[in-house]
């Protein structure tokens, strides 16, 4: 489908996945996604080059939630059915980890001497980890047959 864009010129049509994530919630969710990105990136690189042997565990807990938060922001924004199941899979991966890890930082302080984003449930960032997943489940969810379905904005 070709679409006439102001300028009058003929542009391919973005999926409905596409134009429905970049906007609204789902803009928000690719954000937020990108943010903790960011913050997960810096926070495992720090870590990881000043004092891996402090807490080897935990900072390699924070380069893994990293991974899972690009991929997952990228998975948001790209269109198609390869990549709905993509953010399906690490979004479920993510709320795992964030509830596994959270319960294990409660229990064993030991293996946590030092926080990861994930430590209890995202207490360090304000429960963004916590909330996040849950929100991008949510949001998934309710666009599944579109995404999945790859169909052309009508």
């Amino acid at each position: 489908m070709v679409i006439k864009s102001s300028a009058g010129t003929d542009r391919p049509a973005r999926s409905r996945r596409t134009s429905s994530l970049a906007s609204g919630v789902g803009r928000v969710l690719i954000a937020v996604y990108g943010i903790l990105a960011l913050a997960a990136t810096g926070r495992s690189i720090v870590q990881i080059a000043e004092k891996f042997s402090f807490a080897p565990f935990a900072y390699t807990l924070s380069a893994i939630a990293a991974v899972v938060y690009i991929v997952a922001m990228v998975a948001l924004i790209a269109p198609g059915r390869f990549w709905y199941r993509v953010a399906c899979v690490t979004i479920v991966f993510e709320m795992t980890g964030v509830l596994v890890i959270g319960t294990l930082s409660l229990i064993d302080r030991q293996l946590f001497p030092d926080d990861t984003i994930w430590s209890y449930y995202g207490l360090g960032y304000a429960f963004a980890p916590l909330v996040l997943p849950i929100a991008g489940l949510w949001w998934l969810r309710k666009h599944h047959r579109t995404a999945a379905s790859g169909a052309p904005a009508a």
